[in-house]
């Protein structure tokens, strides 16, 4: 199977520099001929911030007559701060300028039948010294920004985020929320692909996201949001794809960034960045350090329908501790090859130690509310885990504009132990002892993954307005799970053989995709089509059942953009996507902590398709943006938790189920405003409706929501280096197909002041400061019901931190400047 991995690869990196060797040749051979038919030469460059040496993207470049200095033509810099100007044969004089920087004009630029083209190289741009000020005050990079189809929320500008978790932060941006189990949805749905550095990662977690809260956020520079991705990236997540961005720099010289935070309940965290750059070399270093406490608690309240149940009523209330502390290690380097090829080795490694310890107190009643009999259930359990992952990436630019070719190389591998003792008395209503014997039981989890993927990506220009893409994505999944649970009895340890086993998954999957974009005027359009085939097999190594499944899908996707205006554009966008089952939803093994609500996964899954439609519209203003997103989703396939009740009659186990269909309409608004140089808001609203369908057995199960959730955020500038900041956010109750889960809203602060010359900022941050961040769930099932309410994490507050070393605070780089192309056209992870 690696063979035809590598086979694969070896085709697409030749066939990708025959096409950049031969395509180019061609292209450049044609537009050399256009342009010598029509008397015209090229000029191009690339504007550079001399300060920070990053690329300037919109900065204004205008070609002058050399007699009179009248404007003949113009253009602005693309994201990478280069530009290409087609003009007729003639002396020119150019002037380059960008707000709030120092213009600079370039004397004698000539074009001429013999000389064509004409590179005026990197062009570097200083501040004005009388704006400075203002900029390191007030202009820095705002905390959320967005195109048509892809949002970026800049972690370091929202207070709240100080000394958090990746968890944390996920479920502060708008659309995205985290249930009390850790799971992560997007618009309403959990099927929503998590990438680190655009590619999956073991510091999210192997079968679930477990790894969000030992990532801290002291290591994340921003998160981007796709909704409706291009063929580009891998089709998983039928919501859409969340991508974490590890911070890395690359401003010459040494410099970096040094974090520490502490907070209650007892929390502490620590993070350093750091930076080296030469001509030829850039080193990076990242290390983060997260020490966490986590109370919680929760009750749930249970009727059992059944005549021959002894205690119909049962409360359960729980109060747990979860906690533990990780190091996180990365390193690595850009070496730069040429002007045009770069070479990128990284490593990553991470080791936790974690605990979850729990006390469940269940108090039955009998059919007239009289509490008979008490059980108390104590769960500790400590958890060792470690991740390693090693990346190779390898990009070649060439002379054409926007012709790119690269490669990536990564393995993963992940080891976790997880080892439970369970503890479980029963009294009387009195709280005596009753004659049983007290129940001791221990669970042994020993989980292993090793993840091998290979890619690559080629961009073709065809002229200034077209352009096509090409490339493969092949990845190689192991996991193994051998989970082993034993009861005391006699004095002996027995195997609970109904609750043990050995699962292993296997997962092949082998994707290519072709692009076409082009621009003409005000429009511009993308049309994609990328096929993925899958093997998946499941094996219960001591049952000896296996369950292979193998299936091929093409998933075509378009974007169509016009822009109306400058700042004023529309987009329609369309792709077909899928959500393969996770592990930990196709291991059949359950949970244990609390043995009357048992959850387990289940092999026969099948995937889920989604078809997407959206339409979205971007307003800018001087002082405000708007983006409204009208989205559709349709799904087969539907995988929700689905309850049962027991032989026993008060046992409920809850596995993942296929269901039918699932219709989704959604109206989505996020926008910005400054109302003063210093107060700004930004808010969210996302409203949808939501219809579910399907068959379980002989259980019909459907659901109607209309839901919405909204957030806005307030912040206040004074003293001119102090900013403070205000998060109110709602999530309306939701209809689900076995109940619903009820409202909740939070209220989080933040309060910032620089200090040291601005070399370091203080922050100080309370999160849910009235407490009320609580699940709450209601239950309607065949033979039972039940009402619940859990607080995953009790309110936090957190002081900060942050030292930069030969750094300022991010500048803003025109957040309402762009917006017409959409920014799948040009943008990538």
């Amino acid at each position: 199977m690696i063979k035809t991995v590598l086979i694969s690869f070896t085709l697409i990196f030749s066939y990708g520099l025959l096409m950049a060797q031969g395509t180019s040749q061609i292209a450049e051979s044609s537009a050399r001929t256009e342009i010598q038919d029509r008397g015209k030469g090229m000029i191009i460059g690339q504007v550079i911030d001399r300060e920070t040496q990053t690329p300037l993207d919109f900065a204004t470049i205008t070609v002058l007559t050399k007699q009179d200095s009248s404007i003949v033509t113009g253009s602005i810099s693309e994201l990478d701060g280069k530009f290409a100007i087609e003009v007729v044969y003639g002396e020119y004089l150019i002037k380059v300028e960008f707000i709030s920087y120092q213009e600079v004009y370039i004397n004698d630029v000539v074009l001429s039948s013999g000389k064509k083209l004409v590179d005026l190289g990197e062009i570097f741009l200083e501040i004005s010294a009388q704006v400075l000020q203002v900029i390191e005050v007030v202009g820095e990079k705002s905390e959320m920004s967005f195109d048509l189809d892809k949002r970026v929320f800049n972690v370091g500008k929202d207070l709240a985020n100080k000394g958090g978790s990746a968890e944390e932060i996920l479920d502060n941006i708008p659309s995205v929320t985290v249930d009390v189990d850790g799971n992560v949805s997007l618009r309403g749905s959990e099927n929503v692909r998590i990438l680190v550095n655009g590619k999956p990662s073991g510091l999210i977690g192997v079968g679930d996201t477990d790894g969000l809260k030992s990532l801290p956020a002291g290591m994340i520079e921003k998160v981007e949001v796709v909704t409706n991705a291009s063929a580009r990236y891998e089709a998983s997540g039928t919501s859409g794809i969340i991508n974490i961005v590890l911070k890395k720099d690359h401003q010459k010289g040494i410099n970096g960034s040094f974090d520490i935070s502490a907070g209650l309940p007892k929390r502490y965290g620590a993070a350093v960045n750091l930076n080296a750059r030469s001509k030829t070399i850039n080193w990076f270093l990242n290390y983060g350090l997260s020490s966490r406490t986590g109370p919680g608690s929760g009750f749930t309240n249970q009727e059992f329908f059944n005549e021959s149940v002894q205690y119909p009523f049962s409360d359960q209330i729980r109060t747990s501790e979860r906690g533990g502390i990780s190091n996180s290690f990365r390193g690595g380097f850009d070496l730069y090859l040429s002007d045009k090829d770069i070479l990128t080795a990284s490593a990553l490694y991470r080791i936790g130690n974690d605990y979850s310890d729990a006390l469940t107190e269940f108090r039955d009643f009998d059919r007239n509310r009289v509490l008979r009999e008490i059980s108390e259930r104590t769960q500790d359990e400590t958890e060792e885990e470690t991740d390693a992952e090693y990346e190779l990436n390898y990009e070649r630019k060439f002379d054409r504009e926007g012709q790119k070719f690269t490669a990536e190389l990564q393995y993963q591998n992940s080891e976790e132990t997880e080892a439970a003792d369970y503890i479980q008395s029963s009294f009387n209503a009195d709280g005596f002892p009753l004659g049983t014997d007290i129940l001791r039981q221990q669970s042994k989890n020993v989980e292993s993954n090793g993840t091998f993927l290979l890619k690559a990506d080629y961009v073709q220009p065809l002229s200034n307005d077209r352009k096509i893409e090409l490339g493969t994505r092949n990845s190689i999944r192991r996991i193994g799970n051998d989970y082993l649970v034993e009861e005391l009895g006699n004095g002996d340890w027995y195997r609970l053989e109904n609750l043990s086993n050995n699962f292993n998954y296997e997962e092949n999957i082998y994707a290519a995709y072709a692009i076409y974009a082009a621009k003409s005027g005000n429009w511009s359009y993308q049309v994609g089509l990328r096929g993925e085939h899958s093997q998946v097999l499941t094996e219960l190594l001591e049952t000896q059942e296996v369950n292979d499944r193998s299936y091929t899908n093409l998933f075509p996707s378009g974007h169509l953009n016009y822009e109306i205006n400058k700042g004023n554009a529309l987009q329609w966008s369309y792709s077909r996507r899928i959500s393969r089952p996770r592990f930990w939803y196709l291991n059949p093994f359950s949970t244990f902590s609390n043995n009357r609500n048992i959850w387990g996964g289940n092999p026969n899954l099948d995937p889920e398709f989604t078809d997407s439609y959206e339409m979205g519209y971007l307003k800018y203003w001087d002082n405000a943006t708007l983006g409204s997103s009208l989205y559709y989703r349709h799904t087969t396939g539907v995988i929700e938790r689905i309850a049962r009740i027991s032989e026993d009659g008060i046992t409920t186990r809850t596995q993942p189920e296929n269901l039918s269909t699932q219709n989704s309409y959604g109206l989505e608004f996020t926008g910005s405003v400054d109302i003063s140089k210093w107060w700004r808001l930004d808010g969210s609203l996302n409203i949808f409706s939501q219809e579910t369908r399907g068959q379980v057995d002989d259980i019909i199960l459907e659901a109607k929501t209309f839901s919405f959730q909204n957030r806005l955020s307030s912040k206040i500038k004074f003293w001119k280096d102090a900013e403070f900041q205000t998060r109110l956010w709602y999530r309306a109750p939701e209809t689900r197909t076995q109940g619903k889960r009820k409202s909740m809203y939070s209220l989080d602060l933040g309060f910032s002041k620089d200090v040291l010359k601005k070399k370091a900022t203080i922050t100080v941050s309370v999160q849910d400061l009235l407490n009320t961040r609580k699940y709450r769930y209601e239950t309607f099932a065949n033979g039972f019901y039940s009402e619940s309410e859990f607080q995953r994490r009790a309110g936090q507050t957190t002081i900060s931190f942050n030292y930069r070393l030969n750094q300022k605070k991010q500048r803003q780089r025109d957040d309402r400047g762009g917006g017409g192309n959409g920014g799948d056209y040009n943008g990538e992870f």
